[in-house]
């Protein structure tokens, strides 16, 4: 076996936790379900009607800056863009962009663009891709089949056989939005299906908490916790192992808009934040 020289074991270490961190935020920041104990569960009556109330409009773009500790980890965008018509039927379509600042990118280097299109009722997704400049690219796509309650992945042109899906399946990406249309009840439990059409099918739960004041950039905001159950998702063990005690939590504006103002993840004992920037709203 060939020894690891120190300086590769780093990058390895910095690789692994760095793609935890992002693949939670992707599907945990999202925010999904949890426990059944003694909460009261969210069910389809409490989200917002369809074609009243929509809490975001095309054009609402926010900015999030990253710390690591002390150090600047990077930048997420979140966009809403013009609907599209995807395979004959009217899509809303969610844009996300990351990419790690200079200091990481010595470590880690990620450009990465995420687009998901989801009905305009806001009940399943229709289309996802994503695409990858790192050490690992990636150029990756998710079909739907909904008459067959099927997904399809294809990365780089290697498609891989469909997979069956939960009905009403969001991608990782549509999760950020399709909680949104959810009514934060205090001390309730979301569900929502998610899958990444490869190998993860799960219906994912996040703990709603109590309202709270955070201060954002010298700013008060209002705003409701969210944690995810890390314990289900066990198909972050590829990347995030359960000794590193995986931890999320997402904080959201207490009004009708239910944005996200602030993402905190931790993998181990390296912690991440992700604040909204100031005039985002």
């Amino acid at each position: 076996m060939i020894p690891q020289n120190k300086s590769t074991a780093i990058v390895s270490r910095q690789e692994r936790i760095y793609h935890g961190f992002t693949k939670s935020i992707i599907l945990d920041l999202v925010l999904i379900p949890m426990l059944f104990l003694n909460f009261t569960l969210v069910n389809a009556s409490d989200k917002v009607p369809p074609g009243t109330g929509i809490p975001f409009q095309i054009g609402e773009k926010l900015r999030y800056r990253g710390t690591w500790g002390i150090i600047p980890a990077g930048e997420l965008t979140l966009e809403v863009l013009p609907k599209e018509i995807i395979n004959g039927i009217e899509a809303y379509h969610f844009l996300m962009i990351t990419k790690t600042s200079k200091v990481v990118d010595l470590v880690y280097k990620i450009r990465e663009r995420q687009d998901s299109y989801v009905d305009t009722g806001m009940t399943h997704s229709i289309f996802y891709k994503k695409k990858t400049e790192s050490q690992h690219p990636r150029d990756e796509s998710i079909n739907f089949n909904w008459d067959k309650l099927e997904a399809t992945y294809t990365n780089f042109g290697q498609t891989k056989p469909p997979i069956h899906i939960l009905p009403g399946s969001f991608d990782p990406l549509a999760l950020f939005y399709a909680l949104r249309f959810h009514n934060l009840k205090e001390n309730s439990v979301i569900n929502m299906p998610l899958t990444d059409g490869n190998d993860l099918n799960i219906e994912v739960r996040a703990n709603v908490g109590k309202k709270e004041m955070i201060e954002i950039e010298g700013k008060m905001y209002e705003a409701i916790e969210i944690t995810p159950n890390m314990v289900m998702l066990d198909k972050l063990d590829k990347v995030v192992k359960k000794s590193d005690h995986p931890q999320l939590k997402v904080w959201v504006t207490a009004d009708e808009k239910k944005i996200p103002i602030k993402i905190r993840t931790k993998v181990g004992i390296i912690s991440f934040d992700f604040d909204l920037v100031l005039g985002s709203l």
